[in-house]
């Protein structure tokens, strides 16, 4: 879902831009260059740096990877890395705010680095697909539980899967997907995504299977 508005965004992209930018520069990198590294094009690294453009997460997860930081610094938290005994408080209403077309996002838990999930909150305001320009894809897997309201969760491989409050749905995030509010309201739901370098288990071939 890379949406390509090139209109001024609010102050907290505008924000993120200007990280981005700072995270760029400190690794003396040309915009040409960062954009091969992220697998992002250039006019839309550029958009993200100078505040026209609010990412989506495919986006966001692309230029962490490729400028290889955590996302919660494109968010103003310092995340810490600890060996053992880790944890991250979020209050209420305490996340970090991020908004594109369709979500309204929470980041939860960013003052914590290397994560092997990435936890989010989210108000869904789409109410149909034509609030994006193309499906979410990227590396890792997903879970999706519905805290409030129902949602419809359009797949590439899958027919529309609906679930209402209390439902939930895990899934390869690499297969296109995106979803969108079937209630009156908003809808207000839990998303969590696994890292993208977490590596995918390969099934035990027969040899392997044969030794246990």
């Amino acid at each position: 879902m890379d949406t390509r508005l090139a209109k001024p965004a609010d102050p907290s992209t505008t924000d993120l831009g200007r990280r981005v930018r700072a995270a760029r520069q400190a690794q003396d990198l040309t915009l040409e260059t960062a954009s091969r590294l992220c697998g992002v094009s250039r006019s839309t690294l550029s958009k993200v740096e100078n505040g026209l453009m609010s990412p989506t997460f495919d986006v966001l997860q692309k230029i962490v990877l490729g400028l290889k930081i955590e996302i919660g610094e494109l968010f103003g938290s310092t995340p810490k890395v600890s060996a053992s005994g880790r944890r991250a408080l979020t209050r209420k209403n305490e996340g970090q705010r991020h908004a594109y077309r369709g979500y309204q996002m929470e980041l939860l838990a960013t003052d914590l680095a290397h994560k092997a999930m990435l936890p989010f909150r989210i108000r869904i305001s789409a109410h149909t697909l034509d609030a994006f320009d193309d499906w979410g894809r990227h590396e890792g897997e997903e879970f999706l539980y519905v805290i409030s309201g129902s949602v419809c969760l359009y797949s590439e491989l899958y027919a529309p899967t609906h679930l209402n409050a209390g439902d939930s749905l895990y899934f390869d995030s690499r297969t296109g997907h995106a979803a969108v509010s079937t209630s009156e309201e908003d809808a207000e739901v839990l998303w969590m995504a696994t890292s993208a370098d977490i590596p995918h288990t390969p099934p035990a071939t027969e040899s392997e299977s044969t030794k246990k």
